[in-house]
């Protein structure tokens, strides 16, 4: 054994995985697991390096990054609480200056003017003298808690292998623990709508709060939505840094007949009694869809898609949510003329088309919202969560009405998911799921969350990324 691995192995006998670690802890944890990567990688180097090794090593390891995570989900309300002076954005379209939002046992009992609050006795009254208070925002068609790290195969539960799995469930695969979670909710985001990715009909999403137990705990819209990810009529050629033209997708007439004839024997399949045709998991998923009972989600970026998608929709009496539909703009008449609502995709990017002007997907929301088209945002992705607030407000900048702004964040896709009966807005008898902050929430210089509340229950605001910040901001200020 050289020297190196006899280092090694007395580190391994002599470190004792802590059995509870804080928040602030969890860099010194991070920095063992570094160190045990290094002897696992100096294990492998030797002869006497088994199967068994591996698994007892891995195993130490997860161990100790389990410890790592210490972040409680919040506490049940235990006393009513009112929020006083504070501008309250009330997620329909309303904005109230000089507001009071009282709760109690997690409902909202009261959200108006100064002058119509009830009796404040007995209530833990918070000064919102300059502060604005909002709806939980809610991110569409996210990946949140399916993925923590692009590179680590093992993290990664966004997608099923095929292409025709509608009885996919995304929530059952939902990561309480993900430590992407209390960034996107330090910035306002309280809940998401975990969606399956891929190709063709991916699976349902659900609506989730960022804040549980485990997933049965943070449900708050069970299998919602379907997933119908439609051909692509044109190809992008190039990459991100250098985007080439558009390529027609030769084969997309045959992909779109294929969905056609799965779409017919699925509704072949819903017309049956349950009783006289054998189960057939993935058609049954679909009886809900057809039967009004399930939102079906449409993502689509060309004009064309979105004019075929539309009509596919309409031939089976299924009315959609367009999801991303970049070109939404370019056929915005006929997406009002059906009903349709539109998820908008990021603002922050580049046209889809070089004879585009520049500013075209920042222009996209107003131009819908002008046009009479119910909006929502969404970046797809995890971690991206957290901008969809200043997405929505660089929007503003372009025309859309900011409360429309706050609305689109808010109570259209709560509607969309079928939760607003509890969420989306600052009404009484809704969930008390809201936040504080001492800025305009929609720009990322006054996005400062100071409370945040999921059903009542006040959420922790720390993340790995606050506390690294502590770090090197007391390395710095000790000189």
């Amino acid at each position: 054994m050289n020297f190196q691995l006899l280092i090694a192995s007395r580190t391994l006998l002599t470190f004792t995985p802590p059995t509870s670690v804080t928040l602030s802890g969890a860099g010194d944890v991070r920095s063992r697991v570094v160190e045990w990567a290094a002897v696992v990688r100096l294990f492998s180097q030797t002869s006497s390096f088994t199967m068994r090794t591996v698994t007892t090593l891995l195993f130490c390891l997860a161990t100790l990054l389990a410890s790592a995570q210490a972040l409680l989900p919040g506490a049940p309300q235990s006393a009513p609480i009112a929020i006083v002076g504070a501008t309250a954005h009330l997620g329909n379209g309303t904005v109230v200056e000089d507001a009071v939002v009282a709760f109690s046992d997690g409902k909202i009992v009261y959200a108006g003017a100064r002058a119509g609050a009830p009796d404040m006795t007995g209530m833990q009254q918070m000064d919102g003298s300059g502060k604005h208070v909002y709806p939980g925002f809610i991110a569409m068609d996210t990946q949140l808690g399916l993925l923590e790290i692009d590179a680590v195969r093992a993290t990664d539960d966004r997608r099923e292998v095929g292409y025709f799995n509608p009885n996919a469930r995304a929530v059952i695969a939902f990561n309480t623990d993900s430590e992407i979670l209390p960034t996107v909710r330090s910035k306002g985001v309280l809940i998401a709508q975990v969606t399956p990715s891929g190709s063709g009909l991916t699976g349902q999403s659900s609506a989730v709060a960022m804040d549980g137990w485990n997933w049965e705990d943070a449900v708050v819209g069970l299998d919602e939505g379907l997933h119908l990810h439609w051909p692509s009529a044109f190809n992008q050629t190039g990459w991100w840094a250098e985007p080439g033209g558009l390529k027609k997708n030769e084969k997309y007439g045959e992909q779109v007949r294929q969905l056609e004839t799965y779409f017919a024997e699925a509704r072949a399949f819903a017309k049956t009694k349950e009783a006289d045709v054998a189960d057939n998991p993935r058609f049954r998923s679909m009886r809900p869809v057809f039967a009004g009972e399930r939102r079906l989600y449409v993502h689509a970026t060309y004009a064309r898609e979105i004019e075929d998608a539309l009509a596919f929709a309409k031939a089976y009496k299924i009315k959609p949510v367009l999801v991303d539909a970049r070109d939404a703009w370019l056929v915005k008449d006929l997406i009002r003329q059906e009903g349709v609502t539109v998820v908008c995709g990021p603002v922050h990017a580049l046209p889809e088309r070089s004879d585009d002007l520049i500013s075209q997907p920042f222009e996209t929301p107003a131009e819908l919202h002008k046009a009479g088209i119910p909006i929502a945002f969404s970046l797809s992705g995890a971690w991206e969560q957290r901008r969809v607030p200043f997405h929505a407000g660089h929007a503003v900048g372009f025309g859309l009405p900011y409360e429309e702004a706050v609305r689109a964040l808010t109570l259209t896709p709560a509607t969309l998911m079928g939760i607003a009966d509890r969420v989306g807005s600052l009404e009484a008898g809704k969930d008390a799921t809201l936040f504080v902050s001492d800025g305009d929430a929609l720009d990322m210089r006054g996005n400062k969350v100071e409370r945040a509340f999921i059903g009542g229950r006040e959420v922790n605001l720390d993340s790995r990324q606050t506390a690294l910040a502590r770090k090197y901001r007391a390395k710095y200020e000790r000189g």
